[in-house]
C-alpha cells in the first residue's frame, strides 16, 4: 500500500513534486441483499477467510517485454553519488519511483510504479524486466502483489487500476474509479480494496469484477485491511478515523471530534493481531485506539518536537510514519522534521529518540527483531536498534530522496524507490537481532 497523501506532502515540502463475527451477516448492495454469509465465532485462519471471501456475492461494478532495465555501477550514468552500497539497481523508469512492492510468496519478484505512468515486474536476482503493467494514464503510486503472488495490481492517480496474471504476464481485470489514494490486497483471498478522493471505500472480487462499495465522509483518506481479514480501518481528512465491516458495509465504529485528529489523517498501522491501530496525523499527533470497543485508547506525545498536537498547519510536525513492534511492546513513530520516536507501549512514554538528517518518509519494523528500518529525503535507507535507539547500518546510493521501500520476508534485503528515477536493491547486514 502506498500512502499517497504523505509522500505528495512530503514532496511539495521540497518543492519539487510534479503530481507527484457473529453466526450470519447479510451483505448489502446499494439496492438488495445479495448474499448471506457465515462468520464463525473462533479466530479463523487463512484458508478459512478465503474461503469466506470466495463466498461473497458482490454488486456488479463498472466496467510485457524481456528488456533488462537494470544496469551496473560501471555502466551507471552522469549523475553517480558518491557512495553506492546497493547490489543492483533498477533504472527502466523515466521519472520518479513512487511505489514499490515484493511478491510475498518467493520474494524473488518487485514491482515498481512512477511518474512516467509506468509500473514494471521485474526479478530482483538480475532486474530483468517481466513484464509491464500497461495502459495507465497518470502517475502510478501504487502497486502490490496478491497474498499468493499469483496476481499484481497497479493503479495510478487519475484512478485507472489494472490487475495482472502474474504467471501469464497478461492483464485479467481493469476498473476506473476517481483519483486514486490507496491499494491493497486482502491478506488471503483475491479480493482488491482501494480508497478514492472523494472517500469512498471500494472492495472488488477480482478476476470476476464483483463490487462493492462503502459510504463515505466525503474527504480523502488512506486505509488498512485488519489481520482478521473482516474489518478495515480509514482515517480521513477530516481527522476521523473509521472501523469498517468488510461483510456488512458498514462502520462499526467511528472515532472523531476530541477523540480524532485536528487535521488529516496521514498514515495508520495495526498491531499483528489487529486489536490495536496507531494512526498519524498532519496536527503532529499520533493516537492508539482499541479496534474492538472504537476508543482511542492514548496519544502519544513527543515532549519538544515543534508543534506536537498543534491544530495550526504552520506549526505542526507532521507524522508520516507509523508502525508496531512484532516482538516487543513499542511502537514507532515518524516525524517530518526527522526524528523517529519509539514510545513503550505499556507506559506510553519516550523510550528513545533517532535523529535523521531529513525528513523521514516511510518506516517499518522487521518482522521477527527489535530493528526498524526507514527512509526519507536525504536519499539514505537507515536500520535503528528500536530498545536503544541505535544506529545499526547506513545504505546510500541514490541521487535523490527515498520515497518508498520493502522488506524481504527474513529482512536480509530491502528494494527501494527514488526521486532519482531509480529502484535499487540492497542487501542488509545482520546483526544480533
Amino acid at each position: 500500500m502506498y500512502n499517497t497523501h504523505a509522500h505528495t506532502r512530503v514532496m511539495q515540502n521540497m518543492g519539487s513534486y510534479k503530481i507527484m463475527d457473529q453466526d450470519s451477516i447479510m451483505l448489502h448492495g446499494d439496492e438488495e441483499i445479495i448474499e448471506v454469509i457465515e462468520l464463525n465465532d473462533a479466530e479463523p485462519g487463512p484458508d478459512d477467510l478465503a474461503d469466506d471471501l470466495e463466498d461473497v456475492d458482490f454488486e456488479d461494478g463498472g466496467d510485457g517485454e524481456d528488456n533488462e532495465g537494470w544496469e551496473t555501477e560501471d555502466e551507471m550514468e552522469a549523475e553517480e553519488v558518491e557512495q553506492d552500497d546497493s547490489e543492483l539497481t533498477f533504472s527502466k523508469h523515466t521519472g520518479s519511483v513512487f511505489c514499490v512492492g515484493l511478491d510475498p510468496a518467493t520474494n524473488a519478484m518487485a514491482v515498481t510504479g512512477g511518474e512516467d505512468d509506468k509500473a514494471y515486474v521485474w526479478r530482483i536476482s538480475d532486474g530483468e524486466v517481466l513484464f509491464e503493467c500497461t495502459g495507465h494514464k497518470d502517475s502510478v503510486t501504487c502497486v502490490c502483489f496478491s497474498f499468493d503472488s499469483a496476481l499484481v495490481a497497479s493503479g495510478d492517480m487519475s484512478g485507472v487500476i489494472k490487475v495482472w496474471q502474474v504467471d501469464t504476464k497478461e492483464e485479467v481485470w481493469s476498473f476506473e474509479v476517481s483519483d486514486l489514494e490507496w491499494l491493497e490486497w486482502h491478506p488471503c483471498a483475491p479480493v482488491l480494496l482501494a480508497g478514492t478522493d472523494d472517500g469512498n471505500m471500494w472492495m472488488w472480487k477480482v478476476p470476476g469484477g464483483e463490487c462493492k462499495t462503502f459510504p463515505s465522509p466525503a474527504c480523502h483518506g488512506n486505509g488498512k485491511i485488519l489481520p482478521d481479514g473482516k474489518r478495515a480501518v480509514v482515517g480521513y481528512e477530516d481527522g476521523s478515523v473509521r472501523v469498517w465491516d468488510l461483510k456488512k458495509g458498514n462502520s462499526l465504529h467511528v472515532i472523531k471530534g476530541r477523540d480524532g485528529h485536528q487535521g488529516a489523517v496521514t498514515c495508520l498501522a495495526s498491531n499483528k493481531d489487529g486489536s490495536l491501530v496507531v494512526t498519524g496525523s498532519v496536527d503532529g499527533s499520533a493516537k492508539l485506539i482499541n479496534t474492538a470497543t472504537g476508543k482511542m485508547v492514548s496519544v502519544f506525545s513527543a515532549d519538544g518536537l515543534r508543534g506536537t498536537g498543534s491544530t495550526s498547519q504552520e506549526e505542526t510536525n507532521s507524522v508520516e510514519s507509523v508502525g508496531f513492534c512484532n516482538i516487543l511492546p513499542l511502537v514507532g513513530v515518524a516525524y517530518l522534521d526527522g526524528t523517529l520516536v519509539i514510545f513503550d507501549l505499556a507506559t506510553q512514554t519516550v523510550r528513545n529518540r533517532c535523529r535523521h538528517e531529513a525528513g523521514i518518509v516511510h518506516m517499518q519494523w522487521e518482522e521477527s527483531s527489535a530493528l526498524v528500518s526507514t527512509c526519507g529525503l536525504d536519499g539514505a535507507l537507515r536500520q535503528w536498534d528500536g530498545r536503544s535507539g541505535n544506529l545499526v547500518s547506513e545504505y546510500r546510493g541514490h541521487a535523490a530522496e527515498v520515497l518508498a521501500f520493502a522488506l524481504n520476508r527474513d529482512s536480509s534485503m530491502v528494494v527501494t524507490a527514488s526521486g532519482d528515477h531509480q529502484a535499487k536493491v540492497f542487501c542488509l547486514q545482520r546483526p544480533d537481532r
